[in-house]
């Protein structure tokens, strides 16, 4: 069976720093893509990251570029995403999601949100203005 689990989340200040992760559990971790979506409190979907099986390779939407950085280690089946300067525009529920790798043809940047497989039940993100 497998599990995605977010944890990290929070009330945070306008320009400070969170750093929320995933936890998955029930496949090969290392042959799964990973990428972070976030619901804003309008329940819009937004991409925000995708890193690649190896975490050799990571790609971020631009509003974020800069600011939050994404990683994996493959040795803890965990997924992270690094949250600087922190906006009000990055309130909501941010979600981990994993694809295939061995399936992948999709585009890194921006993926579908039915590119991913598996997908957890959210972290809440507040900032504080």
């Amino acid at each position: 069976q497998v599990e995605v689990v977010e944890s990290g989340g929070g009330l945070v200040q306008t320009g400070g720093s969170l750093k929320v992760s995933c936890s998955v559990s029930g496949l090969k971790f290392d042959d799964y893509v990973m990428a972070w979506f976030r619901l804003s409190p309008t329940k819009e979907r937004f991409w925000i990251s995708t890193i690649n099986w190896s975490g050799s390779s990571s790609w971020s939407r631009m509003s974020v570029e800069g600011r939050f950085t994404v990683s994996r280690d493959n040795t803890k089946n965990m997924f992270y995403l690094q949250m600087n300067h922190i906006q009000p525009t990055d309130t909501g529920t941010y979600f981990c999601a994993a694809a295939s790798a061995h399936d992948w043809t999709k585009s890194y940047f921006d993926p579908s949100l039915s590119d991913f497989q598996y997908w957890g039940q959210g972290t809440q993100v507040t900032v504080s203005s």
